[in-house]
């Protein structure tokens, strides 16, 4: 029964993640709705949607990013049942908790001296509350939303999962998109549930699905990249199922370029792509550009890749285990449509 009204959905880049929550969060017309992710950009990108297709955001629909969400909806309202403090502001997202203090004080293991909530510690403060209370945090949020969706599941980690667990046992109907090639991001550094953190997710989802918690959906076309495009970002998850592309336009430059940097200028001048990097420490030779991990659900006709030593090492060995970030190689390659280009 349970496994009815839930579902995860692993899709590849490019497969309309994001446009299949929105449409079918705005097929809801009678019942509140949630739609929820960590990432703004991913939380910007919903709101344009839903806006694209409706001209505004209906009533009944909510969009909030996950920690908004946690603090709103699952610290405050019953935190009195943890501890005496007075109302806890915000959350604390540049502190580093002790690792000496035990999870019985309550006040300095989970908050800062002025009254915050670590970052690391936000999610499993709303499990042990939820818990201590019987499970009144989710009878709550019972009683506000009949549907939530979940955006990027693959950024989810630590006591993040357990919290969806209970959602899942919950009567709202969950549904969560995500794919865990592009595991760029984790909502916390938590050692709990450390096996299933990033690329790993998949393991979590097929656990639960084995428990009858939910139901998988695949998808694996692609309407952004070119089959070449494909191929390649294919290679770097060779476990997962193929991406079959339903961009068959043919420009003339099409797929997988090496470059040198004393072409980048020309290149750049004939094919204006968009510049991506690993970090702002990158050098790309003055060009603007930006960081990878924040291009998720972002099209470019092309992009340009100043690609770091292990990206540039499995470019020519194509040995996976020289190439180190996996999924942030993945994502700048399928943020283009038909050229994805490195300079090396």
């Amino acid at each position: 029964m349970l496994s009815n009204k839930n579902k995860v959905v692993i899709a590849s880049a490019g497969s309309r993640k994001t446009t299949f929550i929105v449409e079918t969060a705005l097929a809801i017309l009678d019942k509140n709705v949630l739609i929820t992710t960590y990432a703004n950009e991913n939380l910007d990108q919903i709101n344009a949607y839903l806006i694209e297709k409706k001209g505004y955001i209906p009533p009944n629909i909510t969009v909030v990013s996950w920690y908004s969400f946690l603090l709103q909806h699952g610290v405050r309202p019953y935190q009195n049942h943890m501890t005496d403090k007075g109302r806890i502001k915000s959350i604390d997202f540049t502190s580093t908790p002790s690792q000496f203090i035990k999870k019985e004080n309550v006040d300095k293991f989970f908050l800062t001296s002025g009254d915050n909530i670590y970052r690391d510690r936000v999610a499993c403060f709303i499990f042990e509350c939820d818990n201590h209370t019987k499970g009144l945090i989710v009878r709550r949020l019972e009683k506000i939303y009949a549907h939530i969706f979940i955006d990027e599941i693959q950024d989810f980690a630590g006591y993040d999962l357990d919290l969806l667990e209970k959602l899942f046992n919950s009567s709202i109907a969950t549904v969560s998109v995500g794919d865990p090639r592009q595991a760029t991001f984790s909502t916390n550094n938590s050692s709990k549930n450390k096996k299933f953190k990033k690329s790993e997710i998949l393991e979590w989802v097929n656990s639960k699905k084995k428990a009858n918690l939910l139901h998988v959906e695949e998808r694996n076309d692609c309407y952004r990249s070119n089959q070449q495009i494909c191929d390649f970002a294919d290679t770097l998850f060779p476990s997962l199922p193929k991406t079959i592309s339903k961009n068959d336009k043919v420009t003339g430059h099409d797929g997988i370029f090496l470059i040198k940097e004393n072409e980048v200028l020309d290149y750049c001048k004939t094919h204006k792509p968009a510049v991506l990097r690993y970090n702002k420490k990158t050098d790309t030779m003055g060009l603007p550009a930006a960081n990878i991990g924040t291009m998720k659900g972002r099209t470019f006709e092309r992009v340009l890749i100043f690609p770091t030593n292990p990206m540039k090492a499995y470019l020519k060995t194509k040995d996976l285990s020289q190439a180190g970030d996996l999924s942030k190689l993945y994502v700048a390659v399928t943020r283009a449509k038909y050229s994805a280009a490195f300079v090396v």
